[in-house]
Formats: C-alpha cells, structure tokens, sequence
C-alpha cells in the first residue's frame, strides 16, 4: 500500500479504476435454501354446465372446488416476521388438458382461491402466507364469449404455486 501512495496519480488513479472494475465483474453466487413449501393434493374438483351451456365450473350448481394442502416452512419468515415468505397463487390454465372438438373456441378461463376459507382471491394475484399447514379450495371457470360447450369429457388442470 504505502508503494501505491508513492506512486504518481495517474498510476494510483488506474489502480482505483482497476479495483473498481474488478468489484462490477459478474461473481459465482451461491444459494441457501432457507425454506420448504409442500403441497399435498386433496380432493379434484368438478365443473358442471350452467344452464345456457356456456358457463362451465365448479362453483355452478353440483360442482366442486379442488382442494390441497399447503405448508410453508420458512425460517427467515419467522425471524423477519413475514417479510421473507413463501405466496400462493392459482394462475388459470391457458386451456383445457382435453375437450371436445370446438370447446376451445371463443373460450376464457379463471380461477379463484381460498386459504383456509377466507376470502375469494383472483387466481393470478399471490398471497403472502405465514409458515404452517394451510388448506387451499381453488375454483375454475370456463366461459365461452360466444357460442355453447359441447357435449363431452372435458378435462382441464389449475397449478397452485408457492413460492
């Protein structure tokens, strides 16, 4: 160090600059899991036709919300007091995993979700949960803009994310 202070600026100056260039070079960066998020799946839902066949779902008459276990287990959402924890979310499907010839016309799919039976959540919009089991009911809508469902077997999947 005390050669640097001896040399002339121009050399302590092209130091600095290449001290300050080795600190912005991309560096090995390593990962600590911190957490766990397990899900557990319960009970598949069931979608029924409404009546003018061109809503389908599980919150129609005789249908059913699927249900899962979620737990989340993170320590630094204890230490941080959920500042660090883990969101559930239900983002819609783009379509269905199998339907009829035309079902996918015209279609739109959403889904909802609750936590422990509280509130109805948009499926895209994530939810911060505290650490501990959670029961999560997810329901899916299909709505055709114009035009009717059908008749068939339809078959669509909702992912549950926590992350």
């Amino acid at each position: 160090m005390r050669a640097l202070r001896n040399a002339p600026v121009s050399l302590r100056r092209l130091t600095l600059a290449a001290a300050a260039a080795a600190l912005m070079l991309p560096s090995p960066a390593s990962a600590v899991i911190i957490g766990t998020c397990t899900i557990i799946i319960g009970a598949p839902g069931t979608m029924t036709a409404s009546p003018l066949l061109n809503v389908m779902g599980s919150r129609q008459p005789g249908g059913s919300a699927a249900t899962a276990t979620v737990d989340p287990q993170s320590l630094l959402c204890n230490i941080l007091a959920l500042l660090d924890c883990y969101s559930i979310s239900t983002p819609a499907p783009a379509g269905f995993l199998s339907a009829p010839i035309g079902a996918e016309a015209n279609l739109a799919l959403s889904t909802i979700y609750r936590i422990n039976g509280g509130a109805d959540m948009p499926g895209n919009t994530p939810t911060t949960v505290a650490n501990g089991s959670k029961t999560v009911q997810v329901d899916l809508t299909a709505t055709k803009a114009a035009g009717l469902f059908p008749a068939g077997v339809y078959q669509a999947q909702v992912v549950l994310r926590c992350e």
